[in-house]
C-alpha cells in the first residue's frame, strides 16, 4: 500500500500516518479548546458582578421591608398627641418653666366678645422679676396696644375719617385715665379731663367733687373713671400694665357716634416701702365707659371733646372697705377682707358683662388673680 506524498515526493511512513488519523479523531491532549458562546457570556457576567453567582434559571424573591420602626414611631406620636390634648398644662410643665411662667406666645387682639374665660395657667405666684407669672395677663399686650380699635366707617353725623379720629381719642381717654404714670401715682388726670365736654354739668360736678373730697362716696369715687394708687402705700412693679379689651361704636342719640370701651387693666403692685422680698399682688380693674361724640350742630359741646353716657368698673385686690379714692391692694391681709363668699368671680373672664360699680362694703371672692 503506497503512502501519501510530500512536497518532495517522499512518502510518509505508515506509523506516522496511522497516528495522524487517530489524533484527528480523538484530539491532541493539552491542545487549546475554543469556548462556546454560552460560556463566554457567563464569564463576562462574572467579571462585571463579582460575588456568588446566581444559578441559571433560578428565582430569588425580594426581601420584605422592615416596617416595625415606622409602626412604633407612629404609635408613640398618636399617644403623645392624645396626652397633650387631654392634659396640656401638665405636659408643658414637664419641660420646665422655660418662659418663666409668662404664659407663652402673645394672644391675638380681641376683636369680638370672648365666649368663655381664658384657660387656667400654672399656679405660680407673681414676683418682682416676673409680676405676671401664673396669670392669663402674661399673654396680653402692654398698655394701649391691648385696646383694639375697629375699622372706621361713616356713622351718624361723621364720615369715616371723623369716626377714626373719634375712636383714636376714645382710646386716648382710656390711656390718660388708667395708664398715665402720673395719674397712677395719684396726680390729677389733666389730659383725660381735657377730652370731656366742659358743658356736661353732671360730669363736671362729679369731677370737682371726686378729685377734691377726702371722703368720697360710692357715687363720687374718682375710681369710677381713674386708676389711682397712694404712692405712700403701694407702687407699680416695673413700668408695664397689661391690658385686654376693645372699642365698639354705633349711631347714638341725635346722630352722635357712641363709642363703648370694655377694657381690663392688670396692675402689678408691691408695698411702697418694700424690698427685694416684698409681696407682689395684681390689682385687676375692668372698666366699661360709654362715650358720645356729639354733633355740634345739635349739642352744645367743645370741638375735640365728648360726653360721657355711663361709666362703671369691677375690680379685684383694689380695696373692699369704704371708698378712699384710691386702689388699696390688700398686702398681707387677703384673708381678712370682707369678701362675699356667695359671689365668686374670675377677673380674667371677659365673656360676662361688668356687673358692679366702685368698691362697697365688701367684694366678690376672686377665683384667681
Amino acid at each position: 500500500m503506497s503512502g501519501a506524498g510530500g512536497q518532495d515526493g517522499a512518502s510518509v511512513p505508515d506509523e506516522e500516518w496511522d497516528r495522524f488519523l487517530r489524533e484527528s479523531v480523538a484530539g491532541v491532549p493539552g491542545a487549546p479548546v475554543e469556548p462556546s458562546a454560552r460560556a463566554r457570556e457567563v464569564e463576562r457576567r462574572l467579571r462585571e458582578r463579582p460575588g456568588q453567582p446566581e444559578g441559571w434559571r433560578t428565582y430569588s424573591p425580594a426581601r420584605p421591608r422592615r416596617r416595625t420602626g415606622w409602626y412604633v414611631a407612629g404609635l408613640v406620636a398618636v399617644v403623645a398627641l392624645l396626652v397633650v390634648s387631654l392634659f396640656p398644662q401638665q405636659v408643658f410643665g414637664w419641660f420646665g418653666d422655660d418662659d418663666g411662667g409668662q404664659g407663652g406666645a402673645p394672644l391675638a387682639a380681641e376683636s369680638e366678645a370672648p365666649r368663655e374665660a381664658p384657660d387656667a395657667e400654672r399656679d405660680l405666684p407673681p414676683t418682682l422679676d416676673e409680676p405676671f407669672r401664673g396669670s392669663p395677663a402674661a399673654r396680653w399686650a402692654d398698655g394701649a396696644a391691648g385696646i383694639t380699635v375697629p375699622p372706621a366707617r361713616a356713622t351718624g353725623w361723621m364720615d369715616a375719617a371723623q369716626v377714626e379720629r373719634a375712636l383714636r381719642k376714645s382710646r386716648d381717654f382710656l390711656v390718660a385715665a388708667a395708664l398715665d404714670p402720673r395719674v397712677l401715682r395719684g396726680e390729677r388726670p389733666t389730659e383725660a379731663i381735657a377730652l370731656l365736654n366742659p358743658h356736661q354739668e353732671d360730669v363736671q360736678e362729679y369731677l370737682r367733687t371726686s378729685l377734691s373730697s377726702k371722703k368720697p362716696t360710692s357715687k363720687t369715687d374718682p375710681l369710677l373713671l381713674f386708676s389711682r394708687f397712694r404712692p405712700d402705700q403701694s407702687r407699680l412693679v416695673g413700668d408695664v400694665v397689661k391690658t385686654r379689651g376693645r372699642l365698639t361704636y354705633r349711631e347714638g342719640k341725635k346722630g352722635a357716634v357712641e363709642v363703648t370701651a370694655d377694657v381690663t387693666f392688670v396692675y402689678p403692685v408691691t408695698p411702697a416701702d418694700g424690698g427685694r422680698d416684698s409681696e407682689v399682688l395684681r390689682t385687676i380693674v375692668r372698666r366699661e365707659v360709654v362715650m358720645s361724640w356729639d354733633d355740634p350742630d345739635r349739642i352744645i359741646i367743645e370741638p375735640g371733646t365728648m360726653s360721657l353716657v355711663s361709666y362703671t368698673l369691677d375690680m379685684v385686690n383694689g380695696g373692699c372697705s369704704t371708698p378712699t379714692g384710691y386702689l388699696v391692694p390688700p398686702f398681707g391681709t387677703a384673708d381678712e377682707q370682707p369678701t362675699d363668699q356667695d359671689r365668686r368671680v374670675d377677673p380674667y373672664d371677659r365673656s360676662k358683662p361688668v356687673d358692679s360699680t366702685a368698691a362697697g362694703d365688701n367684694c366678690a371672692t376672686a377665683t384667681r388673680s
